[in-house]
This record gives C-alpha cells, structure tokens and sequence, in this order.
C-alpha cells in the first residue's frame, strides 16, 4: 500500500427506522471484500441513533471497542458493573477481553451522533477492562490529541501498539503527521482537509505510508488519525 483514498459512497449504509449508519469496513449485514479492516483496524461505523432507541445487550470478546460521541449522549451498561451515560466530547474504551456483555441506549429525547471503532488486540483472553475521558478536541484545536495508545502519552490504555488520534482545526492550519507505525488512515468527520494532492470530505478516509502533512481546507475540520501496525 501507497496511498488510497477511500470514498465516502463506497461505505455500506443502512437505515432503519432507529438507526442511520454508515460502515467504513465490511459489519453486519454489508459486506464487501475490498473493505475488510486496514492493519489491526476492523471497524470504524459512523452511527447516528434515534431518540430512546439503541442496541440492547449483546456480547463481545477479544476487541478493543472505542466510542466516541460527537453530539448528544448515550447510555452504556455492561456485565463488568459500569453504567452511566457518554456526553458529546467524551470517548470510551471497552477492552473486552476473555468476554463482556453490554449494551447502548439513547435514552434522551434527541438523536446521538457516534463512531464505534474495533481494534484487534495483541493479547488475547485477557481480563476485560472499562476505561473513559472526557477531551472536546474543539476546545483544543489546530493539535494532535491522543486518545488510545500502549504508552503513557495516550488518556486510554489499549492492548495494541496502534495510537488512535484526533484533531479539529481551524481552515488553512498545519498538522504534520509524525507516523509511528507503516499503516495510517486518516478519516474525516467535518470539514475539508488535504493530505498530500489529496481532497478529503466528510465520511473519505486516506490510507497512506508516506505522506507527512495535513491541512485543513474549511473550518470546523474534524479529524480521527489511526496510526496502526499491519
């Protein structure tokens, strides 16, 4: 791998009368070879989730399992005793381990605005393990914040050597990308951003190996950045 663009549309959609969401990489009841998860990256769903609706209780084991709430908020319970709810700017870590059984409610009288994203861990069957953080990257802007990694410089503590970063910036600021590991992917939340000769819109994502700067074309660009290992 080089460099590819994943486009918007060439994500899976599905919308029902509760849920509207789109799938970077092959879930449920979408699949297509061409997107099966890049490196230790297997899901990035882009959820939004109807009033007083949500997924009930539904078990996982051996995942690294990220939510991260842009606007609204959601109720998470599990079988580990965690139970309270996750507010726009906040992120959450589930480490499922040998197992865990939760679920995830929109119990409030507006839509929630989410990504779920899916790592492979490098350890398995180990003890399951709740973690969450509160960091509005819009408060904070035009910087790289990393929110998941192995090491003391990321808020949550993940069972691979990926970091999983994000960023908001204002138009025409700078971020260079200081890679750690072979294979990035860049995917777009907000906003307009360029990364080498490529344009990025909301919902695209850029895999790439070798490119070292992005900037932001509009404002309100809001950025994830996994930097994975194969």
């Amino acid at each position: 791998m080089n460099t590819y663009l994943h486009h918007h549309q060439n994500r899976g959609h599905v919308h029902t009368d509760w849920l509207n969401t789109y799938h970077s990489f092959s879930f449920g009841q979408w699949h297509d070879r061409r997107f099966m998860g890049i490196g230790a990256l297997r899901v990035i769903n882009d959820d939004t989730i109807a009033a007083h609706r949500g997924f009930g209780t539904h078990p996982h084991d051996n995942m690294e399992i990220l939510t991260y709430v842009v606007s609204g908020a959601i109720t998470h319970k599990d079988s580990m005793g965690n139970h309270g709810q996750i507010h726009a700017g906040e992120w959450q870590l589930m480490s499922a381990g040998t197992g865990v059984e939760h679920s995830e409610v929109n119990q409030n009288d507006t839509p929630v605005h989410l990504f779920q994203i899916w790592i492979h861990p490098n350890i398995r069957n180990a003890k399951p393990n709740y973690q969450q953080v509160s960091l509005d990257p819009k408060t904070q802007p035009n910087q790289w914040h990393v929110i998941a990694g192995p090491e003391d410089n990321a808020l949550m503590h993940i069972r691979q050597s990926a970091e999983v970063k994000t960023a908001f910036l204002d138009q025409d600021q700078t971020l260079e990308l200081e890679r750690q590991h072979d294979v990035n992917y860049v995917h777009v939340i907000s906003g307009q951003i360029k990364i080498g000769q490529q344009i990025l819109n909301p919902g695209d994502a850029l895999a790439f190996t070798t490119e070292n700067q992005m900037t932001a074309m509009s404002k309100d660009s809001h950025v994830l950045w996994f930097d994975l290992p194969q």
